[in-house]
């Protein structure tokens, strides 16, 4: 960090930022730094507009008419074409549709049934004991699901660190899974790397793309990636809770099957034939009737993406947290904060996260002063950094409020220590 680094610094970084004009996209309310858009991203504006739209005109007067005539059986299609380009895909490859856990049972089945056709010794799903816990969840459901049903056994393998890769993909592995940025520490992996150590073991990969879409920049074709899943809520500014996204290789689609085979997924929907029969290309990864309000929502958080480019949103994340590094070790560096984000560039998602000995009281202090970020198992404060809407003066303020409540240990009051359902 510059020694002339200081509040007009950061306002004036702000003042030639080239993306500044996007903020005025977003609702942002008064007197809130909000850094969780790794979390749940802010609400675009033009959402509450879309959501009146869809219920007043489309659902109030369209009614049932509005599948064809609002285009809502085409949805989930041609939300996945918009969002394809933010991750390396082309048109008809994606589809945003039911949730990441869902999403990823679908590939993790599918995937493991063709590895049991072609390569049937291979038993070992590969991900790492800090993933995200709902993929580690859906995998053991998934194998022990297998089990029960007379299936073969599959093994859950854990690494403990990124180093642990190469010698846990071996010739018994069948699926890699792993999360492209780490939820908590904002570890990035190299996806193109990973992929081709995995290709080179015979192993399939698939790829949660949670804490990346519309944060990194992402290439799954470049990379030769086999599936992947994400959510739209985050850095996508979908809204809470909303709908996912699945991506499959083209080569791979009309090839693979998944469990959930439900009617939006079969070849001639309205034919009502008793059989199933798999839609071609990626619609056969869909399952049942679309969320369609929730699923309108996520079209306007994707268009603001029409304004810039990966490059030039990634440029603005890593710059934002730098500076965010650098001040909170330059300005409470005699405080017990361990910083557990990357300081490599090439590694760093668009989060920083810090531990502390008494991180959640920390974190709910910051937010009482309107500083919004989270907290994560074990003391781990994440900051999330959604270039976007964040500006450089936002992470100036936010470390003067993190320095003044170390300082002052205003932090450690009975309130702070009182655990939320949601943390």
């Amino acid at each position: 960090m510059s020694l002339q680094t200081t509040r007009d610094t950061c306002l004036a970084r702000d003042a030639s930022d080239p993306l500044r004009h996007l903020r005025d996209e977003f609702a942002l309310p008064d007197g809130v730094i909000y850094l969780d858009g790794n979390s749940l991203g802010a609400r675009p504006k033009a959402s509450l507009a879309r959501a009146r739209e869809v219920i007043e005109a489309e659902w109030g007067d369209g009614l049932i008419r509005s599948w064809n005539t609002a285009g809502w059986v085409h949805l989930s299609r041609r939300l996945g074409d918009l969002l394809a380009p933010l991750i390396g895909a082309g048109s008809g490859e994606v589809v945003v549709t039911d949730t990441t856990s869902i999403n990823l049972f679908k590939v993790l089945a599918a995937a493991l049934r063709q590895q049991q056709s072609t390569a049937p010794e291979r038993r070992v799903l590969v991900s790492e004991r800090d993933n995200f816990p709902t993929d580690l969840y859906i995998a053991e459901g998934l194998t022990e699901l297998l089990k029960m049903g007379g299936g073969a056994a599959y093994e859950l393998r854990l690494i403990d660190s990124p180093k642990e890769l190469p010698q846990a993909i071996r010739d018994d592995v069948a699926v890699l899974m792993l999360t492209h940025v780490n939820y908590k520490t904002g570890y990035m992996h190299d996806m193109a790397g990973v992929t081709a150590l995995a290709r080179e073991a015979g192993a399939l990969t698939v790829w949660d793309l949670a804490h990346s879409a519309g944060a990194v920049p992402v290439d799954l074709h470049g990379a030769r990636a086999d599936f992947a899943v994400g959510c739209t809520y985050k850095y996508l500014n979908g809204g809470p809770g909303a709908p996912a996204f699945l991506w499959v290789a083209p080569h791979h689609q009309n090839r693979f099957w998944q469990p959930l085979s439900g009617w939006f997924g079969h070849a001639r929907q309205f034919a009502m034939e008793p059989a199933y029969t798999p839609a071609d290309g990626i619609g056969r990864f869909l399952c049942g009737t679309q969320p369609i309000t929730a699923l309108s929502l996520v079209e306007c958080g994707l268009a603001i993406f029409r304004h810039t480019d990966m490059a030039a949103l990634r440029a603005k994340s890593l710059a934002l947290t730098e500076l965010f590094i650098q001040l909170v070790e330059a300005r409470c560096g005699q405080h017990p904060l361990i910083l557990v984000t990357p300081r490599d560039a090439a590694h760093r998602g668009s989060q920083v996260s810090f531990e502390h000995p008494q991180g959640y009281a920390v974190m709910q202090a910051l937010i009482a002063r309107g500083v919004i970020g989270d907290y994560r198992e074990p003391r781990i404060m994440r900051f999330g950094f959604t270039p976007l809407y964040t500006r450089f003066v936002d992470v100036w303020d936010a470390v003067e409020a993190l320095r003044d409540l170390l300082e002052s240990g205003a932090w450690d009051k009975p309130e702070f220590h009182q655990r939320g359902a949601v943390t």
